[in-house]
């Protein structure tokens, strides 16, 4: 068994305040589940322009994690209303 973890730090527009960040993070999330993965706003929950998004993927192939994680992380990268800043990949396999 593997398990990916990939952790996403990001920018987020021209937030106002805490309603905002959530309409923009809540809709990431909900795409994030269609793909088969468990996700949630892990980091910087009162920063208005910041977040960090946890992803965890589990599969008995070390390849399928992480085609599942390029995917995550190029859906987010792709949305114009965030800027992507860092991502932060980890896989743990049965030798770990």
């Amino acid at each position: 068994m593997y398990v990916g973890a990939l952790e996403l730090d990001m920018l987020l527009g021209d937030i106002r305040s805490l309603k905002e960040k959530r309409s923009v993070i809540k809709p990431i999330l909900a795409d994030l589940k269609k793909l088969g993965v468990a996700s949630s706003e892990v980091g910087d929950p009162d920063l208005l322009r910041r977040s960090h998004l946890g992803i965890a993927a589990v599969s008995g192939d070390a390849g399928h994690v992480h085609a599942v994680l390029d995917t995550c992380e190029r859906h987010v990268a792709a949305r114009p209303e965030i800027e992507l800043l860092s991502a932060r990949r980890r896989i743990l396999g049965p030798e770990d």
